[in-house]
């Protein structure tokens, strides 16, 4: 197979194994087809008034001041007087669109949402909104549109400020709540000479929706435990009031207005949220108003937690409930149908209504949620043959209509406790029978996956060892059984694909599991090669090999360790500063040998430092600014005093504007801080700046000599002042570390290549790189080259995991990106955290290319063992992928699985860039002139 061909076939097979987690893990759960259900007696409401306080903590709203007194006197009165409360247990993703669309739909949004996008509908479902007869809301654009879009027909209304009002650097993120308290006052204030609009607000299955933004936006600002956001809740319970007063007035105090509010997430105390913990997974709950109960005394009740003491509400009943269950109780109130993929289950001590009425609701919730299951099974049981199909026995046919006929008797008997009972029963089935359902394919193309994975890794090491070693002999070539071989593959490729026809299954499937088929042959094709590698093995000392495949297994698995505790890169680093002891090396260079073992040591403590962000510290962004200052002049001085040939004034001045680059960037990072510390916002000047820094630091390198040392030194210069602008604290000393140990290690490599004669060590200081393709004669692979992979593979996780920088992206903290930008953008944010993350990994690139052409070898020898170790690490991530538990884990799995496959495709393109950041020099001035080594 051709050099193009094979890279081809790479990418094809790597795509593939890429995509497929999404199709495994991550289909939509929704179903379509079922009929809308709802209650046959008569609701206690007309409308719903909805509050979502978004990023309010339940502990926030419901504790205490120090004085005593509450910071939400209107709500802590209503939960006292006239309404219930409990707390609202949301699923991770912590977000602000999961949340609302459980919330307000019932069900817990899949993670393929995500990858589509915030504001858009990724699937159609439907909500509490497309069910009312009219909705009305207020809020924020990146919530709003997906609930108006999502609905059939045009009732859903939405009133939304613009997306630059989502400042983190304002003065005060509490005038979005004022803007949207203003907004619905004078909206009913126009309906009085607006006869239409007065007549729909008047209607029956009425919803308000007010989307409150400003919690969230001065927790992300300033901290959950700041003054800003403490007040941003007393603004929202002075609003809260006077809506709930204007609305009686407005219907004239009818009692048919059913007041919930909630929020869709909570917080951590260092104002990030989207994992699992309980100050972002407890949210409060308050209702109150038609057909909600009053509050219930109780002497005692137990928790887990010891909220109650704190909060002072030992003596009122709290009532707890998840997230999806809120959907089912408002459509309970104001008696329009479930949403039909709500998952939520009633959450009957809301209710304060007959016994039957609460009867005849459960029965609905357990009808529409079995309405699910049996369009989800008749779907999986078209899709497979009948004698394969296994269908889930604790729910079968006769057991449902038994259950459904059961609680209809008991209804009709008025046993109304026994009904609502035996219908959570159903509940509770239904929903374990939809994911069996949903899961089913799971096994059978994971191994189809797994299949294709073992496969492709063999190949390629074949192909090393066949095209990069000296083991194999030449072979000689059976045209005969080439073509039996051939024949055989494409017949097993033929029942395959026969079996997957009658089973109608999606294209998809085909992809995966006839991918192993040609992978296979491949890999078969190839048995002299085997056999040579076989007794090669076999003539070597049993203890060598097994000792050789250990060590190798132990590496991969420290590898894949340390995408889960970061502390097992401390482990691995302090293995290699034993490196030049155990190999010899200390004897040669003991100086080199010695800074080596002190860098390992000293980037070894990165990975025990706590994950980045939660503990800002800019001061000491600023002294790693100063630092690097420092190293620049040294350099800058050694350089002069040198008065090296190779350097003209050209080149001194690129390095005197980076330096003059770091000096700004440290100062912006100082103004920025205090700017928004003082609440006013992001100056322009400091935008501009960071911007320029941003797109300079590309070019800059171009500019400088492409003598190894030096332009490896100009690409850290350029790289820092971005990093350093998209720091937070101690992660700002991370590159000037990694870069440091990167230095030693390409001059480590070359004293490990004197063993065998081959060392450039003494061209090293004056070595080209723009020079060195003409001048190099690559050489077939060692053992130690196996070694010099894994080192590159773990300076990348290194790279990667050193700070924790990945748990920063799905644990979204805005606050590394605001020297650039304070308005929320999603997608601008994102893409400068992973900008951030990149910036290490592209020093190490860089420096694995100066140590590919130092040791004479060809960047495709070592692509190809790099491609080994990475492929058998994602086999390991492929069945560690989870679609439940926290967002973090879920997000950490899928970033584990995808960073690893990515990481072949995403080392071609790091390879181009490395070679040009090293290799290409731009002329701004023809004066320049041009040295050989």
């Amino acid at each position: 197979m051709g050099i193009p061909v094979f890279v081809f076939a790479g990418l094809l097979v790597h795509c593939v194994f890429l995509a497929s987690i999404f199709d495994i893990y991550f289909t939509s759960p929704l179903v379509h087809g079922m009929t809308p259900q709802q209650t046959p007696l008569p609701p206690p409401g007309k409308r719903l008034v909805l509050f979502v306080a978004d990023g309010l903590r339940a502990d926030s709203l419901y504790e205490l001041d120090s004085n005593g007194t509450s910071r939400a006197p209107f709500l802590r009165s209503i939960l006292e007087n006239t309404g219930s409360w409990g707390i609202s247990h949301t699923r991770v993703p912590t977000e602000s669109r999961p949340g609302h669309v459980a919330l307000i739909a019932g069900f817990y949004e899949d993670v393929s949402a995500v990858a589509k996008g915030w504001k858009e509908n990724p699937v159609e479902f439907d909500s509490i909104f497309n069910e009312s007869k009219y909705t009305w809301s207020w809020g924020s654009p990146d919530i709003l549109p997906m609930f108006a879009k999502g609905a059939s027909g045009d009732h859903v209304y939405t009133f939304c400020y613009t997306a630059e009002s989502e400042d983190f650097g304002a003065q005060d993120a509490a005038k979005l709540d004022t803007w949207v308290f203003d907004h619905v006052k004078s909206f009913f204030n126009s309906s009085r000479s607006n006869q239409t609009l007065y007549s729909a607000l008047n209607e029956e299955k009425v919803v308000l929706f007010l989307h409150l933004l400003g919690i969230d936006t001065n927790g992300h600002a300033h901290r959950p435990n700041s003054r800003e956001y403490k007040e941003n809740i007393r603004k929202v319970d002075e609003g809260v009031k006077e809506i709930a007063s204007m609305l009686e007035n407005f219907y004239g105090n009818d009692g048919k207005t059913a007041f919930i509010l909630t929020s869709d997430h909570g917080m951590t105390d260092w104002g990030s949220h989207g994992a699992g913990h309980p100050s972002e997974t407890l949210t409060p709950l308050i209702a109150w108003g038609a057909g909600v109960n009053y509050p219930q005394r109780v002497a005692s009740q137990f928790f887990e937690d010891n909220f109650l003491k704190e909060w002072k509400l030992e003596n009122l009943k709290r009532l707890d409930v998840n997230q999806a269950d809120i959907a089912p109780l408002m459509a309970s109130l104001i008696g329009v149908p479930f949403p039909l993929n709500s998952v939520g289950t009633l959450p009957l001590e809301y209710l304060n209504n007959s016994a039957h009425f609460k009867a005849e609701s459960m029965f609905t919730n357990a009808v529409q949620i079995l309405e699910q299951f049996k369009v989800k099974m008749t779907q999986k049981k078209e899709t497979t043959l009948s004698f394969l199909f296994t269908p889930f026995k604790p729910l079968s046919d006769s057991e449902q209509i038994n259950l459904l006929k059961k609680t209809r008797l008991y209804i009709q008997q008025e046993k109304y406790d026994e009904a609502v009972s035996l219908c959570k029963t159903l509940i509770n089935l239904a929903l374990e029978g939809l994911s069996y359902y949903h899961t089913y394919d799971r096994l059978f193309l994971g191994l189809s996956i797994a299949m294709g994975f073992v496969g492709w890794t063999a190949y390629v090491i074949l192909v090393i060892i066949k095209t990069h070693t000296n083991l194999t002999k030449a072979a000689q070539s059976h045209d005969k059984e080439s073509t039996i071989l051939l024949y055989g593959f494409a017949f097993v490729g033929l029942i395959i694909a026969f079996f997957l026809l009658i089973q109608t299954c999606p294209w998809t499937y085909y992809v995966y599991c006839l991918l192993p088929v040609p992978v296979w042959y491949a890999v078969v094709k190839e048995l002299h090669v085997i056999q040579d590698l076989a007794a090669y093995l076999l003539s070597l000392p049993v203890g060598q090999s097994m000792g050789f495949l250990l060590i190798c297994a132990l590496g991969i698995e420290i590898l894949v360790f340390s995408f889960f505790y970061r502390s097992t890169l401390t482990i691995g680093l302090l293995v290699f500063a034993g490196w030049p002891v155990i190999t010899q090396l200390w004897v040669q260079a003991k100086t080199t040998a010695l800074i080596w073992i002190l860098l390992c040591m000293l980037l070894g403590i990165f990975p025990l430092m706590p994950v980045v962000g939660r503990e800002p510290n800019i001061p000491l962004v600023i002294a790693t600014g100063l630092l690097t200052l420092l190293i620049s002049c040294s350099s800058l001085s050694s350089l002069c005093k040198s008065k090296n040939k190779y350097m003209n004034n050209e080149d001194l001045k690129v390095q005197f504007y980076q330096m003059l680059s770091i000096a700004l960037s440290t100062y912006v990072v100082s103004s920025t801080h205090d700017s928004l510390q003082n609440k006013q916002g992001l100056p322009v000047f400091n935008q501009i700046i960071s911007w320029t820094t941003l797109v300079s630091s590309s070019v800059l390198p171009l500019l400088s000599p492409t003598f190894l040392f030096q332009r490896l030194f100009s690409i850290l210069l350029s790289l820092m002042s971005t990093y350093l602008l998209l720091s937070t604290g101690y992660e700002a000393l991370f590159p000037l570390v990694l870069s440091g140990l990167m230095f030693v290690w390409i001059n480590m490599e070359q004293e490990a290549l004197q063993q065998y004669g081959l060392s450039l060590k003494p061209k090293l200081a004056v070595f080209n790189f723009s020079y060195a393709t003409d001048i190099m004669q690559f050489r077939q692979l060692h053992l130690d080259d196996v070694r010099r992979s894994f080192f590159f593979v773990f300076f990348i996780v290194t790279a990667f995991f050193g700070t924790g920088n990945i748990a920063s992206v799905n644990s979204f903290d805005p606050a590394s990106v605001y020297c650039f930008l304070t308005v929320f953008s999603p997608f601008m944010m994102g893409g400068l955290l992973v900008l951030k993350v990149v910036i290490p990994f592209v020093l190490v690139s860089c420096a694995f290319e100066a140590v590919q052409v130092t040791t004479q070898l060809s960047s495709k020898s070592l692509f190809l063992i790099v491609l080994v170790i990475s492929d058998i690490m994602a086999l390991h991530f492929f069945f560690l992928v989870k679609d439940y538990g926290s967002w973090l884990d879920i997000g950490a799995s899928i970033s584990h699985y995808v960073l690893v496959m990515s990481l072949t495709i995403f080392m071609m393109l790091m390879n181009g860039l490395a070679q040009l950041l090293t290799t290409k020099k731009l002329e701004l001035s023809r004066k320049t002139k041009h040295h050989s080594t």
